[in-house]
């Protein structure tokens, strides 16, 4: 990024919903990179605040949720900029609670932009999902062309979509989305029945065990390290334009799972080959980025290759 954009931010304050989460604590680190003054709200409910240990003296915190209200107004209060990154992640966890989720990802979101509009917040970047493409059959995935959802999870972030769309109409505010695709580095959770691929693929390596791959790992996924998704949430939040738009985010290149575990396999010297068990269901086949809209907006695109990716995770997970 550019001195004049970093500099934008120096003494700036930004609050980051899901601060203490896996791309939340990335974030902070970047914006503290930057000199911005930074507020982290996060209910400790799937974040950890270990992941902000290395800065926990540098930030304002707040254990707080976004499904009340008075917390976001509180948190909005004095912020310039918003990174919106709090939500009930997971497409099983969606399945079996799907009303938690919903309350959680939807009205959660619609506290975060109104205290935003009523606290004067120039802009916000909100973190929306790939799996709003759902039954979509176009790849690369292109914005405009979704299906319909195939999980609570991925229903409640097409809602906040149309949610910011309602609110840049209505209020005149600056929302903009990023699509997540598989996101990975540093500090993704391992553990736990809705843990993300890589770092389980990581930990079971590690410790002598076959990676367990759901069906039969030729699904394919469209991997973008977590350095690159910062930088596209900085380049959004300070860029012009997209408001009320979501944008892609990935890296365009797609990895089949079982390349995926063969990969991090041979990052870790382990030989035992892996274990196949039943898909799971929600999961899609297929995922890639078309990420030509958000490059052509704002300038961004991903720089990180896999192999590297997974070199720098490598360091984490030992």
């Amino acid at each position: 990024m550019k001195n004049s954009s970093m500099n934008q931010l120096e003494g700036t304050l930004v609050l980051v919903t899901g601060g203490a989460g896996f791309i939340g604590s990335h974030l902070v680190d970047g914006l503290l990179a930057r000199g911005a003054r930074v507020r982290v709200l996060d209910n400790l409910e799937t974040g950890h605040i270990e992941n902000l240990a290395h800065v926990r003296e540098k930030i304002e915190f707040m254990q707080a949720d976004i499904r009340d209200l008075e917390s976001c107004q509180a948190a909005c209060r004095g912020a310039t900029f918003v990174f919106h990154e709090a939500a009930l992640g997971s497409v099983p966890r969606s399945l079996e609670l799907p009303a938690t989720s919903i309350l959680t990802n939807v009205t959660g979101t619609a506290n975060v932009f109104t205290a935003a509009r009523d606290q004067g917040v120039k802009r916000v970047v909100y973190a929306s999902s790939s799996s709003v493409y759902g039954t979509s059959e176009r790849l690369p995935a292109l914005e405009g062309e979704e299906g319909l959802p195939l999980s609570p999870y991925a229903l409640s972030k097409h809602m906040n979509e149309e949610l910011a769309a309602t609110f840049v109409r209505c209020y005149g505010m600056q929302i903009v989305g990023l699509r997540y695709f598989n996101v990975y580095g540093a500090r993704q959770d391992p553990n736990g029945a809705y843990a993300a691929v890589i770092p389980r693929f990581f930990v079971s390596c590690r410790n002598g065990k076959s990676p367990i791959i759901y069906g039969d790992g030729k699904q394919s996924r469209d991997f973008i390290y977590v350095g690159d998704v910062v930088d596209a949430n900085l380049t959004a939040l300070l860029g012009s334009g997209g408001e009320g738009r979501a944008f892609n985010v990935g890296a365009g290149t797609p990895t089949t799972v079982n390349d995926l575990a063969r990969a991090i396999a041979r990052a870790t010297g382990f030989n035992g080959g892996e274990v196949h068990e039943a898909p799971r269901p929600g999961d899609i086949l297929h995922s890639i980025a078309d990420a030509s809209r958000i490059r052509e907006t704002f300038g961004w695109a991903a720089s990180t290759q896999l192999d590297q990716g997974i070199s720098n995770c490598s360091l984490f997970y030992t």
